[in-house]
Order: C-alpha cells, then structure tokens, then sequence
C-alpha cells in the first residue's frame, strides 16, 4: 500500500506471526531481490481498549520509527476496508501515542465501501530542542526556528520540529529541489552530531502562502516520495517562521498532501508548538501476496 508514494509493506498481525520483524523490514524492502519497499508496517490486535489496532512500524533498514503519517492512513484503510474496525473515526495505538484517523465520506455523503481520502489527527507538534531531540548547544526548553548548521562545507538554515519523530526542516531559495544532491546532503544530516537519535531532513521552498514544495529524507530509508510526518513538521515550520498561512498543500515527489494546523493563539505561543496538526491525503493497495518465508 501507499500514500503519496510513501510504499510501506503491511502484514496482518491479528492472523500472522512475525518472528522477526527487523529482519523481515530489510528484506521485504528490498527493491531488487524483495518486494520492495520505504519499510514495513504490522497491524496488530489493540494492546487497550481505547484503540481498534496497533500500527507497528520499521524503516527499510529493520530500525523501529514512531509514526508514519502515510502508513497510518493506509492502516486505517486496511482495517476499514477489512471490517476490523468500520466506522467513521478510527483509533490507532502508536509508539507515538493514540492517533484517531478519519474516513472521510464517499460522493453519496456516507461512508464509502472502500476508503480512499482520509484525514488524520497527528496530534501536537513540539518544538523545544529536548522534544526532538536537538542537541546544539541551545537551551533544551526553547525552540531551534531558523537556526544555522554547517552541513557538506554549506551553510544551511534549520528548524526543528517533532511530530513524535524528530524533523530538520531546511528552506531552499537559491536551487530548485529537483536539481539539490539529496543523497549527498541527506546522509549528513540524518547522523549530524547535534541529532542523537538521527533526524528526518525536509528540503522544502515556499511556493505561496498556501502551497509548499518538498523533498525528504527519511531516516532509516533514504529519499522517499512522500512523508507524512515530514509534511506536518513542513508546516508547522513554514507557519513559525511566517512563510505561510495554517493551512496548506505539500506538494510532495509522490503526490499532495493538505496540512492544516491548529495551534495555540498568539505568535509566541506558536514558536512553543502545541495545539493539533491535521493531514488529509489519499491511501491506496496496490497488490497482496505471499512472502515465503
């Protein structure tokens, strides 16, 4: 399945044991001799009452991540469409904590027999340099908004951001994002010394008020075509700094993705985070099968 792009690998682990699930990642993500794949996601049975499944999740190189924005639709989708869980709003359990995903209605007005568009609660972004966690020097209590760092002998500009991973969001003015050495610039970034816990690297340039254009490099699994949390953190970045408005479309390798956020009132207040974060954008199966393992 994908959202945007964003290929995960899912397996149903309300029927299915995984035995080992960061040695099934890196090789069901392989694009040559596996299926191929950003990583892998187990559904599995709730571990409470208050969720309908739990989303349990691994990079393309066996290494657990939080959360997905794409791959949290998509098992909203699974569920859905399977009848784990049929109803309007549903509840994901997370390494990020609880998140509800909405199905958003079909052309009758009702819910739809297949899901296809759905909104997601990503909860409340965090800024402070603990939160992410950022370690340059800055007092861990306040945000790191446009802050320099020296990557590859060039001098970038960064704001951080965690959307219960933790995000570089790099604005660009002077190269299009289609023509910049991702593969060069990300790697750096992600083992940068001032990310303990390694970093997701967002290149984005400001289209309009409204409109964002995006690149990413995920950690654990390289440039990806779309990531969800990544487009949030974008968002929540482009909104502190004053480049855009609350609500606005990522324009990502892998498709769009509308972000609107909710944040606390007033300029400072927004600088400290808070408030809720929600994602709309598509969510599709292309194929199933059987891994012989």
């Amino acid at each position: 399945m994908h959202g945007a792009g964003n290929d995960y690998v899912y397996v149903n682990g309300f029927t299915e044991r995984v035995v080992d699930a960061p040695d099934l990642a890196r090789k069901v993500s392989d694009r040559h001799v596996g299926v191929g794949s950003d990583g892998l996601i187990i559904i599995r049975p709730p571990s409470g009452s208050n969720a309908d499944c739990r989303m349990e999740m691994y990079n393309a190189d066996g290494s657990r991540a939080q959360m997905c924005g794409n791959g949290i639709r998509c098992v909203a989708k699974y569920v859905y469409d399977r009848g784990i869980a049929r109803r309007a709003a549903i509840r994901i359990d997370t390494d990020a904590g609880l998140k509800v995903v909405r199905v958003l209605p079909g052309t009758g007005g009702g819910l739809p027999d297949l899901a296809a568009s759905l909104e997601v609660d990503m909860g409340s972004p965090r800024l402070a340099r603990a939160s992410i966690p950022l370690v340059d020097g800055g007092d861990p209590r306040e945000a790191a908004i446009d802050i320099p760092i020296e990557v590859c002998d060039r001098s970038f500009r960064l704001t951080a951001v965690s959307m219960g991973n933790p995000h570089a969001v790099v604005r660009l003015e002077d190269l299009e994002l289609a023509a910049i050495p991702i593969g060069e610039w990300g790697p750096r970034f992600e083992h940068h010394p001032w990310f303990p816990e390694r970093v997701n690297t967002e290149f984005i340039r400001i289209r309009s008020r409204s409109e964002i254009d995006f690149r990413v490099w995920e950690r654990g699994s390289g440039e990806t075509l779309a990531c969800g949390t990544g487009a949030c953190a974008a968002a929540v970045a482009a909104a502190v700094n004053g480049w855009c408005d609350l609500d606005v479309v990522v324009h990502l390798r892998g498709g769009d993705l509308r972000i609107r956020w909710e944040p606390p009132s007033g300029p400072e207040e927004r600088r400290r985070g808070g408030g809720t974060v929600f994602m709309t954008g598509p969510a599709v199966e292309v194929f199933s099968g059987v891994w012989p393992g």
